[in-house]
């Protein structure tokens, strides 16, 4: 679903404005302390939905955004700097790209199928790539273990078995993405679902998970292989299971 850009903007702007810093002082004796408009209460309410639009918006904002800078005098100093970029990013998107040349369509990793993001999530925002696809993996492997049952086996060849194109056996359903009707059309659609599916543990999730040492991924490299387990866990949802 697309952000709602409108609503996003005017939480981000109450947000700055509650953290925003002041001299509570009202006579004109000079005062060298400063408060934020906004209370406790109020700031860390407001966070609580700033920080998913930034997450939404900027997803790496807590280690691309700098944190050092400024703490003593104000605690939300990277919220409101990743909050005034996010705003930056909402308000002037598509002038961006058109003026960079580069107005194509944009992925999002909160867009995609839950299953793949939400394994992924706490791993992606810290800037851990690598170890957040490998997460989305275990995630997938783990939904369709639940949906048809099986503890025996997992990931390549559990793939393999739940999109053959063979008849199920007792412990072993399979997952239809269509109707059985004898066409070549089943046949290709299954027979590409597992291959899909192998090329998508063995090409991309047993090397992230096995190559101690390797240099992070880059987030555009890993959003790509995000984007191949939400391919999955779509197809693995929107199956029915065949006993």
């Amino acid at each position: 679903m697309a952000i709602n850009v409108e609503w996003a903007r005017s939480q981000i702007a109450e947000f700055l404005r509650l953290t925003a810093m002041h001299s509570p002082s009202d006579t004109e004796v000079i005062s060298f302390h400063l408060e934020t408009f906004g209370s406790d209460d109020e700031i860390v309410a407001s966070a609580q939905v700033v920080e998913q639009i930034l997450d939404r918006v900027l997803p790496a904002w807590r280690t691309s955004v700098p944190s050092e800078n400024n703490q003593l005098l104000n605690r939300w100093y990277q919220h409101r700097e990743a909050a005034q970029r996010a705003d930056v990013a909402l308000r002037r998107d598509a002038e961006i790209r058109q003026g960079l040349g580069d107005d194509a369509p944009q992925l999002s990793a909160a867009s995609m199928h839950p299953w793949a993001w939400d394994g992924a999530r706490a791993l992606w925002q810290s800037g851990h790539f690598r170890e957040a696809v490998t997460a989305a993996a275990r995630k997938v492997n783990a939904e369709t273990q639940n949906k048809v049952g099986r503890r025996d086996v997992s990931e390549t060849a559990l793939f393999l078995n739940v999109f053959s194109k063979d008849a199920p056996k007792p412990g072993q359903p399979r997952l239809r993405l269509m109707t059985d009707d004898g066409s070549n059309t089943f046949q290709s659609v299954h027979r590409g679902a597992a291959a899909f599916a192998e090329g998508c543990f063995a090409g991309i999730r047993n090397p992230n998970s096995h190559e101690d040492g390797l240099p992070e991924l880059p987030e555009h490299e890993a959003l790509e292989q995000l984007a191949a387990f939400s391919v999955l866990a779509r197809w693995v949802e929107s199956a029915t299971v065949e006993r």
